[in-house]
């Protein structure tokens, strides 16, 4: 074989093996990877990684939109069946804490039973009052007296325990908040996922769900962008906390090739206040994260 052939045989032969290392490095330290480099990213996340500092590469991650201390859901008393009587809210309506917001299908049941035992506890005291006067005049026994305080101690008892019923069938808000969504209405069975959702919307969050290998770059108060092409622009935030346990990942994207056993761990990014009201409409929107590393 002339010696011209032979040469480019080997160099064919180096290139050939140089790619193969190349692919299966690149394999074996996919997770480390930021998520732009798994699949495509939108404008606004290449912008967010593109502004930032020279030398230094963010942490990317998908995440998701939710109030602060994530949505309540809010089921009444814990009894077998329950129905809704009357609902006081409706979707978007902000609520302060202890506010009613349904009444079961007894309450008003309920009610009557209250107003019932305070008319007799009425009665009872004002019956003790005039036979503590017969009794320190000595015209009644004290038995009878006695008998008297204990009705009258009974009463009260009563009305303690038809207030508590009463109680029971008024769902009030844990919180003050507002209400996302609505699941039982007027004469429908309380399910599952109970009455309403409520959150606190003044303050919302980005949780992004970093890659374990990643997470060692992050840092409580490092700046982060969120992105989505649902939101009408780029929101702002600060980490605020960092998860305590390592899990799997939740928010899946749209690559079928992508890693979806992959360990990550929570991070709750804080949106500037100016950011929040363009946040609170879309709790559990999905976005993308890209978080200042440790230094950055």
């Amino acid at each position: 074989m002339p010696r011209a052939e032979q040469g480019i045989g080997r160099v064919s032969a180096i290139a050939l093996l140089l790619v193969t290392a190349m692919a299966a490095w690149a394999f074996a330290h996919r997770e480390s990877l930021p998520i732009a480099a798994l699949r495509p990213a939108p404008p606004a996340a290449l912008a967010a990684v593109s502004a930032a500092p020279p030398g230094a590469q963010v942490v990317a991650a998908l995440g998701r939109l939710q109030p602060k201390d994530g949505v309540r859901r809010i089921a009444g008393p814990a009894q077998p069946v329950a129905v809704v009587g009357k609902l006081l809210v409706d979707k978007g309506d902000s609520v302060a804490k202890g506010q009613l917001l349904a009444l079961l299908d007894e309450a008003e049941v309920r009610e009557a039973a209250v107003a019932r035992a305070e008319a007799h506890l009425a009665n009872t005291r004002a019956e003790l009052a005039r036979n503590a006067e017969l009794r320190a005049g000595q015209v009644i026994s004290a038995a009878l007296h006695d008998r008297l305080r204990f009705e009258n101690d009974a009463a009260a008892a009563e009305l303690r325990l038809a207030r508590a019923e009463l109680a029971r069938n008024q769902v009030s808000s844990p919180i003050d908040g507002q209400v996302i969504d609505v699941h039982a209405r007027d004469g429908e069975r309380v399910g599952p996922d109970g009455i309403v959702e409520i959150g606190q919307t003044h303050a919302m969050y980005a949780v992004a769900e970093v890659y374990e290998t990643d997470i060692g770059r992050v840092r409580l108060g490092a700046r982060a962008r969120v992105a989505s092409s649902a939101l009408p622009r780029m929101l702002n935030g600060t980490v605020d906390r960092i998860g305590m346990r390592v899990g799997k990942l939740d928010a899946l994207g749209t690559d079928p090739a992508a890693k979806t056993d992959a360990r990550v761990v929570e991070v709750e990014v804080r949106l500037d206040d100016g950011d929040a009201a363009v946040a609170a409409p879309l709790t559990h929107l999905q976005v993308e994260v890209t978080i200042q590393p440790a230094g950055g």
